[in-house]
């Protein structure tokens, strides 16, 4: 008996678990994009003259430097009040005329550094946006300060002007590294414009494995979600197998197991699942009851019994009415009769109907435990609810046969007969019960 769908709740549990995309912290743009020291920032900028478009840079005059310099220094000891006012009195003194774009833009370059510090991106971005306007500034400095913009606007989640953001700083850069790919992804992401999401992360993904490095979890991850998304149940699978080789964690051997069940690989589900299971790491109830559904799909149901067992048990699974209620079938299925019945007997009593009263009923029945088949069957049917009360009173009056109350197995029979699709067995069991009653009168006069 399948009792195991899969198709019902894959979907459900592949979006339960977040997708990993990149989001771009304040911790990592102070990492990436802090700013650094002018005596660094301008050899560098000399060190890659040879590498850029020819531009005319003006010259950083020396007392700007040393302004700078200062304010730069109470930055970094987190005196940002006293940065502030060294870079008010540097624009204040003479007006923002007085300083050529290449000192301005160093200055707003500082200010946006001071704001991002306060964590008031509002202002950092318009410091950042005011650096990219200045003419002439080095190529290097507006490449960096373009890509912060578009950092600045993912980090306030305006992805559309993110996005455009980060295009601009795409045609000015020579060469894109695989991260700008995957933020590029990421705003794409956002806009629920998968097709280009996809594109930009396997972009970036193909970037690391060709040379020869692992890509990030959050990469697979990000396709992950995307090819599923489009219902590219192969490609999702494809994936799932590659985090599970640099990345094995839980929640990959369950997803898998459940895109294995849309492939209609019943072999490879149960295995993935099975996995984990053996593991460990399987420790929601929900998670075990899945193990116990594929284990009874296999036609294995004393493992499927041994799984429900120890989690209700261990109380990791429920002890509500269905559990107890799939513990004791599997147990049935197993031919382990005495240990289906108290796991049948919670299950009935925590329900609302009588239905597993009448099976619990047919397991009495089973044992040979006749009396206690009469009055579980008698609850159920009494209680209401019972899906086949024609199959309960046939069961009812198999009981009754065996403990010889004749006229009780009759009734019981006969009101089973009344639905046609027991009638015929109904009728079976009166004449068997007619010709044993007649063989043991003709045994007693004998």
């Amino acid at each position: 008996m399948k009792l195991f769908k899969s198709r019902i709740w894959t979907r459900a549990a592949l979006l339960a678990v977040p997708v990993f995309v990149v989001q771009v912290s304040v911790s990592q743009l102070q990492s990436d994009l802090g700013f650094q020291p002018l005596s660094s920032a301008i050899a560098q900028e000399e060190k890659k003259k040879e590498q850029r478009e020819t531009r005319r840079t003006p010259a950083l005059r020396n007392k700007v430097y040393e302004k700078l310099s200062e304010a730069q220094a109470a930055a970094e000891a987190k005196d940002l009040k006293t940065a502030a006012k060294i870079l008010d009195d540097m624009i204040a003194s003479g007006g923002k005329k007085a300083l050529n774009s290449y000192e301005l833009a160093n200055v707003y370059n500082l200010y946006a550094f001071i704001y991002y510090s306060q964590e008031n991106y509002t202002k950092a971005l318009q410091a950042y946006e005011n650096v990219a306007k200045q003419a002439d500034i080095p190529l290097a400095m507006e490449v960096n300060t373009k890509f912060t913009i578009a950092q600045l606007y993912f980090v306030q989640e305006q992805w559309q002007k993110g996005i455009n953001a980060l295009l601009e700083w795409f045609e000015i850069t020579e060469s894109p590294n695989a991260n700008a790919y995957v933020l590029l992804a990421q705003g794409y992401y956002q806009l629920k414009d998968y097709d280009r999401a996809l594109l930009n992360v396997e972009k970036a993904i193909a970037m690391y494995e060709a040379k020869d490095k692992i890509p990030k979890e959050q990469w697979y991850n990000l396709a992950r979600f995307l090819y599923f998304e489009k219902n590219n149940t192969d490609k999702t699978v494809e994936i799932l197998e590659i985090l599970l080789k640099y990345y094995p964690k839980k929640q990959y051997w369950v997803q898998l197991s459940h895109m294995y069940g849309e492939q209609k690989k019943e072999s490879e589900q149960l295995s993935a699942m099975d996995t984990a299971y053996v593991q460990g790491m399987l420790d929601k109830g929900t998670e075990q009851v899945t193990m116990a559904y594929l284990y009874l799909n296999a036609d294995l149901p004393y493992k499927a019994a041994k799984v429900m067992d120890k989690g209700l048990k261990d109380k990791s699974i429920d002890g509500k009415s269905k559990n107890w209620e799939i513990a004791g079938s599997a147990w049935r299925q197993a031919q382990e009769v005495e240990k289906s019945i108290p796991a049948m007997e919670t299950a009935a009593s925590k329900s609302d109907t009588g239905e597993l009263y009448a099976r619990l009923g047919s397991i009495y029945l089973d044992g040979d435990q006749f009396k206690k088949a009469i009055t579980a069957i008698n609850k159920g049917l009494s209680k209401g609810g019972v899906k086949r009360p024609d199959n309960a009173r046939l069961v009812l009056g198999m009981a009754y046969f065996n403990t010889k109350q004749y006229d009780k197995a009759r009734e019981a029979f006969k009101a089973a007969g009344r639905d046609e699709r027991s009638a015929k067995y109904a009728d079976q069991w009166i004449k068997y019960m007619e010709s044993e009653l007649q063989r043991q009168r003709s045994l007693a006069e004998g």
